[in-house]
């Protein structure tokens, strides 16, 4: 058999797959994402397109290392001047060192039009957040019923009845998000919408004064996944608090932003991380 024909069939055909894991990779949802929804395309999760990716991509590195001793001759052909003389930095050798170094830079500094790739990566990503939802916290499906119903409020007791009224076979409350969904062929998004009910209700605010300093006193002190890529407006729906009041209090404190706005767009017009708009957001609130 001819090993080279093997050799370049082998790089054609790898090259193929890494194209087909590449353009899946770019668009899947992110990975927090991905585990909470059970996310899948042509049967194989996010984890799995990865490790083919990774394999596939050794098998193309294989490949062209053989290639290149397969056409050893060639390639030095290439680097040959009109007298015949072996001269590393030809035109077509510097021409590629330029188009890799401009992409590479450009990438660096968010040049057009590797920005415009990366945020288009960005909005395919952000769109399955939309579409899936985000998990409460990162890898909310590997906790238990009982630490999960600790971390969002829930009555562990109350969520195991809820599941078993829904038909879901579940041996109790020691039993991970991710084990019942997969017992019942569900995702683990879906198993949390049957436990929602049994959020524990709190107590009526006495006062607006109270209610204050109630949210003072759960107001998390780390941002939950996804944070930079959420609007402000879903920031505060989703931590409960006044729209106005927060726009208000930022554009005070020198942050210029509306509610319309990505967290990490503010963050971006304003010269800041996420992160810091969060512990300005979270200076408005709690009062250390």
């Amino acid at each position: 058999m001819n090993m080279r024909k093997i050799t370049s069939m082998t790089m054609l055909v790898s090259l193929l797959l890494l194209l087909i894991n590449s353009v899946v990779l770019y668009i899947v949802p992110e990975g927090r994402v991905a585990y909470w929804a059970d996310w899948h395309l042509v049967g194989l999760s996010k984890t799995e397109w990865g490790d083919q990716h990774i394999t596939i991509g050794v098998l193309f590195l294989v490949a062209s290392v053989l290639h290149i001793y397969f056409n050893w001759a060639p390639i030095v052909a290439y680097m040959k001047n009109k007298a015949r003389e072996i001269k590393v930095f030809t035109g077509a050798f510097n021409v590629a060192v330029l188009i890799t170094v401009l992409v590479a830079v450009g990438t660096y500094y968010q040049i057009p039009p590797m920005s415009t790739v990366l945020t288009l990566g960005e909005t395919f990503k952000h769109k399955g957040s939309i579409k899936y939802g985000e998990p409460p916290y990162g890898h909310a499906e590997l906790s238990s019923i009982k630490l999960f119903s600790k971390k969002e409020g829930l009555d562990a007791e109350k969520a195991v009845a809820l599941m078993k009224e829904a038909g879901l076979q579940v041996e109790g409350d020691k039993d991970t998000i991710k084990k019942i969904a997969n017992n019942n062929k569900l995702t683990p998004q879906q198993v949390y919408e049957i436990i929602k009910p049994a959020k524990k209700e709190s107590a009526p605010a006495a006062a607006t004064v109270a209610k204050v300093e109630s949210l003072a006193s759960t107001f998390p002190d780390h941002p939950r996944p996804g944070f930079g890529k959420k609007s402000l407006d879903e920031v505060c729906t989703e931590l409960g608090l006044n729209k106005q009041m927060i726009v208000t209090g930022l554009n005070g404190m020198g942050i210029t932003c509306d509610s319309s706005m990505a967290i990490k767009e503010i963050g971006s017009a304003n010269g800041q991380e996420p992160m810091e708009i969060f512990e300005a957001i979270r200076s408005l609130v709690v009062k250390d």
